[in-house]
């Protein structure tokens, strides 16, 4: 069997020979061309708005404003909707906004032949605003006196929450408690992929069609509708191939708005595709976040209680909101465990910047940025070994969460940080880095990362799966699991192959989800694809084989409990395995049948009620040039419990690109703003500091394979886990090579040089 091995992707040979066909490449040569118009103000109301110089371009079809669109709010994250209203997401964007939320926002669009008649309309359109004061951070958006950015939100908060965990003041009364605090910073950063925004809409049959670059086809179909005022049904979504989207096209981005640009030209086909600027500033980015920690603990390294309280910059919309902060919290409350106490307090917050929403880690890699350095401040303050005293207070083997029910099964990290040690030579480093002088200088250093699985039971998880089998013995197989470049159809292929016992190459995933005619499914995100739409396949699988060997059995005259299906042939059991016939001649005959001709086919929806912890590490080895406030990562390597390894290849190429969007976070990375205009200076790719191979070292991978029993095939999270440990490992080894810790990232020589030169360092 296939899985559990190395096997080909089954999209390999379209995509490295160019002929996969991705949104861009599908929409026809004549297609009406969509420009968006933009704020030029961070924070306002658009007064007016005159489009009779642009409409006389020649080649301008219409051109449309934010005073004739409907008059609709709606939320835009991805997620599956909730009949619950306590339970939605925020409701609090257009098609296009009068009110102007940051630099940049939506509040026009043009229809051309072409696209130099639509740039050309656009700088004919002149604008007049009423302009308020921008407010760029948390901490200013809260402030008496801020215009709010929507009505209904006092002090800009979109969001509140205070858990506690036993009882913090009475925890911290103990005699002789040590006290420490830190404040830690993120940066707003882009998911960069490397496919635009885009999509192309039409109407047929007086339903709309968008064909989009999405990670969630279904989920998107009920935006669209709720953004248009129309039923869901109304709406077709089609995604082809997809260039990447790391969280980014979790979102409806401008999906809702072509749509509505085709309905407003007799349904006539309209591309709409976003510049690398526009994607910039106008699509959704990494949430900023500000933590302050606050831990109590005794003299011998043993943690008492601790506090996290943080500030989440949300931007301009809700997005996923409140979500995000809140995932982070939980990797506060759950990495590590308090003796008697902890409390957590978070505000998501809007303002004047680009609106924040899923990215790969979803909250975790703040989160873990700001706890992983904390401890590693705390052990250095201490003198104490940092894995010695991470082991001290980590959650132990058989913790239990009240809430998820997730069962930390096996000592995980200790394996992971095992691997890691032994591969960058942890003990000798640690020893051979301390106390050194001179402007250049190494260390060491390390993170843990806690993560989980899927998003049971905050939300549904459903996946519904299809299989038909063909004349020919091979199995059509659809899913609403979306590939999205990580590879998720060749596993999808590689658990069908398993399951029904017929070779990989006899399993054909249809790559494409079409919301008229795929299954549902919620789509890619969460690092659920592998877990729940595993689940799925599964089950249809097991109700396919049932079918398959209850006609075999009709056909053979054999007891169905005495067969099987071994590599595509009908066997039997009882005897040695004997091959009676093949699955191909059994199809064949079945479905041409004089007596009585079967469709073989089966569907099943599945909804996980499970999740699963994933777990693991980095570790980091840098060379600081302290006169140049630079540093350099010589040596990285992240190891994983992702439970068992469905695909080496795939799990390691996960990695891998995880660990390079970590080295950008750390290092590089970050949205930078004009301060009095509130409009981003550095949004494109010569200017926003994206690392590049030169900026990487060897990437190496270990894992850890300890079989998930929530899963059926034994695996659990791996597409966002390498994202997360990272930045606070690169953090820590700076901390280990130069005795200073830097509590704001990304560690760039703006921010080292003033450090290094305030510490006494230069």
């Amino acid at each position: 069997m296939s899985l559990g091995k190395s096997v080909p992707r089954v999209d390999a040979y379209e995509k490295v020979t160019g002929r996969a066909k991705y949104t861009g490449d599908l929409a026809p040569p004549n297609a009406l061309i969509g420009k968006l118009l933009h704020a030029t103000i961070a924070n306002g109301r658009v007064a007016h708005i005159d489009t009779r110089e642009a409409e006389a371009v020649p080649g301008v079809v219409k051109i449309v404003t934010c005073f004739d669109v409907p008059d609709i709010p709606f939320p835009t994250a991805g997620h599956p909707w909730s009949t619950d209203p306590a339970h939605q997401d925020p409701a609090d964007r257009k098609l296009l906004n009068q009110r102007v939320r940051f630099y940049g926002d939506d509040i026009g669009a043009v229809i051309a032949e072409n696209e130099i008649a639509a740039v050309r309309a656009l700088r004919a359109v002149k604008v007049a605003y009423e302009e308020y004061p921008a407010v760029l951070t948390p901490e200013a958006a809260m402030q008496d006196g801020a215009s709010l950015i929507h009505e209904g939100f006092p002090h800009n908060i979109l969001k509140h929450t205070v858990i506690e965990d036993g009882n913090f003041e009475e925890a911290i009364k103990e005699e002789g408690l040590l006290r420490f605090e830190g404040v830690y910073e993120t940066p707003i950063v882009q998911h960069c992929h490397l496919e635009p925004v885009i999509s192309f809409a039409y109407m047929e049959n007086r339903r709309i069609v968008v064909v989009s670059s999405t990670q969630i086809p279904h989920i998107l179909r009920r935006i669209v509708g709720q953004a248009l005022g129309i039923s869901w049904g109304k709406v077709r979504i089609i995604k082809p191939y997809v260039g990447g989207g790391f969280g980014n096209k979790q979102d409806a981005l401008y999906e809702p708005l072509n749509a509505f640009l085709t309905q407003q030209i007799g349904g006539r086909l309209v591309k709409l595709e976003l510049s690398r600027e526009e994607i910039f500033f106008g699509t959704r980015v990494r949430h900023a976040e500000k933590i302050y920690l606050t831990t109590y603990l005794r003299p011998n390294g043993r943690i008492v209680a601790r506090k996290y309280k943080a500030y989440s910059n949300q931007g301009a919309y809700g997005s996923h909101g409140h979500s995000i902060a809140a995932k982070g919290t939980n990797a506060f409350r759950q990495l590590y465990q308090d003796e008697k106490a902890r409390q957590a307090e978070i505000f998501t917050v809007y303002t004047n910047t680009a609106t924040a929403g899923a990215m790969r880690g979803y909250g975790t890699p703040q989160a873990i940025f700001a706890i992983e350095s904390h401890i590693e401040d705390i052990a250095a303050a201490l003198n104490m070994d940092p894995l010695e005293f991470r082991f001290m207070n980590l959650m132990p083997v058989g913790f239990t969460d009240n809430f998820s029910k997730n069962v930390h099964y096996f000592d995980s990290f200790r394996q992971c940080v095992d691997k890691c040690k032994a591969y960058i030579h942890w003990d000798e480093k640690r020893d051979q880095y301390k106390n050194q002088t001179g402007p250049i200088r190494r260390g060491v250093g390390m993170s843990l990362f806690w993560y989980n699985t899927a998003v049971w039971p905050i939300s549904i998880e459903v996946s519904s799966c299809r299989m038909v089998l063909n004349e020919d013995g091979s199995v059509q197989i659809q899913l609403g699991e979306t590939e999205i470049g990580q590879g998720a159809d060749t596993v999808f292929a590689q658990m069908t192959a398993e399951t029904l016992g017929i070779p990989f190459e006899q399993v054909h995933v249809i790559s494409t989800q079409d919301t008229d005619i795929s299954p549902f499914g919620s789509g890619a995100y969460g690092s659920r694809q592998s877990y729940v739409g595993g689940m799925g396949i599964n089950k249809t699988a097991l109700l396919l084989k049932e079918k398959i060997l209850r006609i075999a059995s009709d056909y053979t005259r054999m007891p169905a409990s005495n067969l099987a299906i071994i590599e595509g042939n009908i066997v039997l059991t009882s005897f040695h395995n004997k091959t009676l016939l093949s699955l191909g001649e059994l199809a064949a005959e079945t479905l041409y049948s004089a007596v009585q001709a079967e469709h073989i086919t089966a569907e099943s929806t599945l909804q996980a009620k499970s999740n699963a912890y994933s777990f693991g590490c980095a570790f980091a080895e840098v060379e600081v040039d302290i006169p140049l406030g630079k540093v350099k990562l010589l040596n990285l390597i992240n190891a994983h419990d992702c439970g068992r390894l469905l695909n080496p290849q795939l799990a390691q190429a996960q990695v891998h690109g995880g660990m390079s969007m970590a080295i950008g976070f750390g290092l590089s990375e970050q949205f930078i703003y004009d301060e009095k205009t509130g409009k981003l200076l550095n949004g494109n790719l010569l200017d926003y500091k994206l690392p590049t191979i030169m900026d990487h070292p060897h990437l190496e991978t270990g894992f850890v394979e300890n079989y998930e029993p929530t899963s059926p095939y034994g695996n659990k999270a791996l597409g966002e886990p390498p994202t997360v440990p990272g930045a606070p490992a690169i953090r820590n080894a700076v901390l280990h090579a130069t005795g200073l810790g830097i509590n704001r990232i990304p560690l760039t020589p703006h921010v080292l040089f003033p450090a290094f030169k305030e510490a006494g360092l230069l």
